[in-house]
């Protein structure tokens, strides 16, 4: 009978998830770890992942490291990557360390840097063991989980909305005042200030001390809470960091200044230049392969910088987005595939669009279908493949440990002016009784 009772009770489980999944990730929420836990492994490994990537942030972090080793793995390797680097970075080392070990090497690199945020950004500096309360609690149930969880002294906590998007604010004294029964929402205020993990550290000393805060928030670009400041723990920082800059004043910064000596910017801008200069000439000698049909067709030589800018401009546009993705620590090098299929989609819907006004400007110009035709389908092909290039070569300079904002502009102006030109001088050769 007991086995019995626990396969309907099992059942019933699947259909209230299934049906009411939002409801039912709510309800979840609210349990013990202990008990999450168990109602994950008892479901399949999808479902196991979708319910986990809902989870506070809190309550994923304390069912992860409960989880065994194989379910661990699944979700490390699965889930959403920028998920798991906020969850990691919640553990102690020992902790984090174990998990890591379940990644392959590219996995495991991609969700360090996910992890970490230069020194002088809000993210190296925030305090992301962070308790969150619910819109929907009320002053019992927040009290309830602040004695639960137990956090570290702070004078404000953050309310989020069933998204984890930070919604308001509420000081810990009205919390300790208010009647249980009140809503959380009827004590709360709105947040003056909150900064992304990127933020230079600079711009965190200036919320804090222009809206006076004792904690300021630290949100990602969906506006999901990420972790806290403390004002505390930003005097701290501050001051080692100048500290150091004392102790480093005469020796000479690794990185390029507005006021470095020329001797070192020659030395760091000259190695780029001469690569640059190489990838030049590797463009000129595609056309110089087509100089004969040049030659006899010299509106040829008018176009080619049509081409070109186009696609060195759809790749650039393709190349910003996914380098600031990559920064804002939004997307992983794991995503490359959704991000390709994105900006590729975009690239052809833009080639098309552009290729029909240069077609037709090159008509009213030339007086030449011929010409029209051959410009028109070189720029979709130019347009795609720049797109393309734009969301890959950072993404391979990030999985390869590079800097993806070092070179990738020339390995894209190369791609671009390249294949801009080949398949413009291609089809022309192709097409050339039409011309």
């Amino acid at each position: 009978m007991t086995e019995r009772l626990e396969q309907a009770v099992q059942a019933l489980n699947q259909a209230y998830l299934k049906r009411y999944p939002t409801e039912a990730v709510a309800a979840a929420a609210t349990m013990r770890i202990a008990d999450i836990t168990e109602l994950l492994i008892s479901q399949a490994v999808n479902e196991a992942i979708n319910i986990w990537q809902q989870l506070p942030t809190e309550v994923a972090s304390s069912v992860f490291i409960r989880l065994p080793d194989n379910l661990a793995k699944q979700i490390l390797m699965r889930a959403d990557a920028v998920r798991i680097a906020r969850i990691l970075v919640r553990l102690d080392s020992e902790e984090r360390e174990r998990l890591l070990n379940f990644a392959d090497t590219l996995k495991r690199r991609e969700l360090l840097e996910l992890a970490e945020y230069p020194e002088d950004s809000a993210g190296s500096v925030m305090d992301t063991r962070f308790v969150s309360l619910r819109e929907s609690m009320s002053v019992r149930g927040a009290l309830q989980r602040i004695r639960k969880r137990k956090p570290e002294f702070t004078r404000q906590l953050f309310v989020l909305d069933t998204n984890d998007r930070l919604l308001a604010m509420v000081d810990i004294h009205d919390l300790a005042l208010a009647d249980g029964t009140d809503p959380i929402l009827s004590i709360a205020r709105s947040i003056p200030a909150a900064v992304l993990p990127t933020a230079h550290r600079d711009e965190v000393v200036e919320e804090l001390d222009k809206h006076k805060l004792a904690d300021l928030p630290v949100v990602d670009i969906e506006g999901k809470l990420v972790g806290v400041i403390h004002y505390d723990a930003l005097v701290t920082a501050v001051r080692e960091e100048t500290s150091a800059d004392i102790l480093t004043m005469v020796g000479v910064s690794r990185d390029e200044r507005a006021l470095s000596t020329v001797g070192f910017v020659v030395r760091k801008r000259l190695p780029w230049l001469q690569i640059n200069l190489v990838t030049a000439f590797i463009a000129a000698a595609v056309v110089g392969l087509f100089e004969n049909l040049i030659s006899q067709f010299t509106a040829l030589a008018v176009l080619l910088p049509v081409v070109a800018g186009q696609s060195g401009n759809t790749g650039a546009q393709a190349l910003a987005v996914t380098m600031r993705s990559l920064a804002l620590r939004e997307i992983g090098a794991s995503q490359w595939r959704r991000v390709v299929q994105k900006e590729v989609m975009a690239g052809l819907i833009n080639g098309l669009a552009i290729s029909l006004v240069t077609s037709l400007g090159v008509y009213v110009w030339s007086q030449s279908w011929g010409l029209s035709l051959v410009i028109g389908v070189s720029m979709i092909i130019a347009m795609v493949a720049a797109a393309l290039s734009g969301v890959v070569i950072p993404i391979i300079l990030s999985i390869l440990g590079q800097d993806p904002a070092q070179s990738s502009s020339i390995i894209l102006t190369t791609i671009t002016d390249v294949t801009g030109f080949f398949a413009f001088l291609g089809i022309a050769t192709l097409l050339s009784g039409l011309l």
